[in-house]
């Protein structure tokens, strides 16, 4: 059973019970991305997710947008459950988001899990980023999500399973462009922004990435990991950029904390 409420203009979805977890979603998904990672934690978790600002049923507030922004909100909709301390787990742009919570409020977060998150880009690649923000709003977003999906989803998973795929196209063609260019603007210079204060994350913290992943690389989450005094990182085989929608039973095991199930993925 699931509940669905919103707190301070932010859209939440809690379910299960047991240790608590938070779980932040990456630039132009929403919550529901979580789904099949959030049904195999709930048996023995108490599991929030949320849309993050500009995203989903949550605010929609004019950009720029700052990471202090998300910090705030993941801080107020926490309070607002009473949520004192928590396992959290951010994917994509959601890692950067929990990073930054981290080093804000590291009494709080038991555990960090940083899944597909991007650390230290290139100017290069920083400059790619800003150019697809530019692309989506002078009417290159339709063309912007097919490339995306190429990149995000392994070939075999597109054939085997494309409603999956077709579920996360309509959702980022619904995104509401401003706010999506929004957050996308900040996600593009937030890794440069937190690079020189990973060491201060002070908590167990897993880095994953997909061995395939174009954007999210393992050698990026090789790196953080290794910046991080409890790091340490986990590269899957064969996988692209979704790894909560492509090996969601694994991604539930490495955010729950179970060692022997991640151990045998990473052989």
């Amino acid at each position: 059973m699931s509940v669905d409420g919103v707190i301070g203009g932010t859209r939440y979805r809690r379910s299960g019970a047991g240790a608590p977890v938070v779980l932040i979603h990456g630039v132009g998904a929403d919550l529901e991305m979580w789904e099949p990672v959030a049904a195999r934690l709930a048996p023995d978790h108490d599991v929030l997710r949320y849309d993050m600002q500009g995203h989903g049923g949550s605010a929609k507030p004019s950009g720029p947008y700052r990471l202090d922004d998300y910090v705030d909100q993941l801080r107020r909709l926490a309070d607002g459950l009473g949520l004192a301390r928590f396992a959290l787990a951010g994917f994509s742009m959601g890692g950067l988001v929990a990073q930054a919570f981290a080093l804000a409020a590291p009494a709080r977060v038991e555990r960090l899990v940083l899944l597909n998150t991007v650390f230290d880009r290139s100017p290069e690649e920083r400059a790619a980023v800003e150019a697809r923000v530019r692309e989506a709003l002078n009417g290159g977003h339709a063309a912007s999500i097919a490339a995306a999906l190429e990149r995000w989803f392994t070939p075999a998973f597109r054939t085997r399973r494309p409603e999956v795929v077709e579920v996360v196209r309509r959702r980022m063609e619904s995104n509401d462009l401003p706010s999506y260019a929004a957050a996308y603007g900040l996600f593009a210079v937030a890794d440069r922004l937190l690079a020189p204060s990973v060491s201060g994350i002070r908590v167990p913290t897993t880095v994953v990435t997909g061995a395939e992943d174009q954007r999210s690389t393992a050698a990026m989450a090789t790196a953080l990991a290794a910046r991080l005094p409890q790091g340490r990182c986990l590269i899957i085989p064969g996988q692209r950029h979704m790894t909560p929608l492509e090996v969601p039973e694994l991604v539930a095991d490495v955010i729950a904390g179970r060692p022997a199930a991640i151990e045998d993925a990473a052989q």
